[in-house]
């Protein structure tokens, strides 16, 4: 039960998130949800960034775990939206005790799932490096770095649900805080462990796993402080019924993160008969492009619990109007990201590798050509959260397995074997756009949808 205080802390979030100018709102939670997201892609650039000064093989490990990296976010994001979503909606029927009882569900759920993961890749190490598309070359720096990893990947995935669960609640500026301060301590630890240490890429990942556990205390403190629930032992009663919410709210995120694993893998592998160059430098690219996509993704996730209080209140109007505000703005950033993008992609790609001339021109050429797509995510990205965040399940998973997996993973298999390296540097940019034209008519059916049963009466 609430007592008066968190009572009226809850009335007080209601009302902003369902009466403040939708504009407003959606810029106030997207902020602290941005810099998270740059933050965290900017430290997951950081050991890339490093890598390159070692040798090429060094930054193809890290490419090839990144993979890895996608199925631990897919854990964390599959439990946290899954349970996030529900939550905002149980907070916009001020339902605070489903809230309560579904936010320790999916953390000790997310928790338990994740160890076991970190124990099978352990005692599967070398076979699964190798699966991932680690070469002879790349191999030794795949499993040290991975190894530690793993023993990680529970602090990992939870952070990602108490992150998910916070913003999805309203309260993004704690998560921010948590994940935020985790990546600053990471970018500062990699150099001192790789270099000042001689640790290599072992101190890059130790480094990684250091600040994931330092993210992961600050958002249990985070969690306790929040106006809305707190985790807790007792409150974790799974049944089938939320189970079945969290497997409804976070399929989405489970495909569209679980492909992007795969594809990774069978990306890696196939770039594996262009080199080890072939691998670093599209590593380097997918790095690089995810910044972009990570300020796409911060501004969406402004939207998901402003687009979740307000369906769950039936206040269709306002959803309608933060959705297209969204898209405007998402649209105008990323062309932006993309006109930069193309303009200074030597400098970007010179950057992180260490004067290789075969992974500089790779990479421009495939970040030049990856650029050609971003202006048409905002569509798809923010058309996927809003069908996920109104509960329109079916839709939300075909877009979200559409990018990396309708489209993607055949087109790779196809445009390699047709025009070798080349076909590898278009076949995302092809399919981003596909996605787009997939995203389209949703998204006109459930403005449709929501215009025709928004009440006359209902204002901004």
């Amino acid at each position: 039960m609430l007592n008066m205080n968190e009572y009226s802390k809850q009335n007080a979030k209601f009302k902003k998130m369902t009466e403040s100018p939708v504009e407003k709102l959606v810029c106030s939670m997207a902020i602290p949800t941005i810099i998270s997201m740059l933050i965290t892609s900017l430290y997951n650039m950081a050991d890339t960034f490093f890598m390159g000064k070692i040798n090429a093989s060094a930054t193809g490990a890290i490419g090839v775990v990144f993979s890895l990296m996608a199925l631990i976010q897919a854990t964390g994001f599959f439990f946290g939206q899954g349970s996030g979503n529900y939550i905002s909606r149980m907070l916009g029927k001020k339902d605070m005790k489903s809230a309560s009882i579904m936010a320790s569900v999916g953390f000790f759920s997310a928790f338990l799932v994740s160890i076991i993961f970190s124990l099978l890749g352990l005692v599967f190490l070398t076979p699964l490096a190798t699966l991932l598309g680690s070469t002879p070359t790349i191999l030794p720096y795949a499993e040290k770095y991975m190894q530690i990893i793993l023993l990680g990947l529970p602090f990992m995935a939870t952070s990602l649900v108490l992150n998910n669960q916070l913003r999805l609640q309203g309260d993004a500026a704690f998560g921010m805080i948590g994940i935020s301060g985790g990546a600053i301590i990471n970018i500062i630890l990699d150099p001192i462990f790789i270099f000042y240490f001689h640790m290599g890429i072992a101190g890059a990942a130790l480094a990684t796993i250091l600040s994931q556990f330092i993210s992961f205390t600050a958002l249990i403190v985070c969690c306790q402080r929040s106006s809305s629930m707190t985790i807790k032992f007792s409150n974790f009663k799974p049944s089938w019924q939320l189970y079945r919410e969290i497997a409804n709210g976070g399929f989405p995120s489970l495909a569209r993160q679980g492909l992007a694993s795969i594809t990774f893998v069978v990306f890696n592998n196939i770039l594996g008969f262009y080199g080890d160059a072939a691998i670093a430098a599209i590593s380097i690219v997918q790095r690089v492009n995810f910044l972009a996509i990570a300020s796409l993704l911060g501004f969406g996730q402004g939207f998901q619990p402003v687009c979740g209080f307000n369906y769950g209140a039936k206040l269709y109007k306002r959803v309608t109007t933060a959705y297209i505000f969204c898209l405007k703005v998402s649209t105008v950033v990323l062309f932006c990201w993309s006109v930069l993008g193309f303009v200074f992609a030597p400098e970007i790609i010179a950057a992180f590798c260490k004067g290789n001339a075969d992974v500089l021109a790779i990479g421009i050429k495939a970040l030049r050509l990856q650029t050609l797509s971003l202006p048409f995510m905002g569509v798809v990205i923010i058309t996927n959260m809003l069908l996920q965040n109104i509960g329109a399940f079916i839709g939300a998973s075909i877009l979200a397995i559409a990018r990396q997996g309708l489209f993607f993973l055949p087109l790779i298999v196809l445009l390699t074997n047709a025009l070798g390296l080349l076909g590898a540097q278009i076949a995302q940019p092809i399919s981003d756009f596909c996605s787009f034209l997939v995203a389209v008519p949703f998204a006109w059916k459930v403005l449709k949808t929501l215009k025709e049963n928004c009440p006359h009466k209902e204002t901004l």
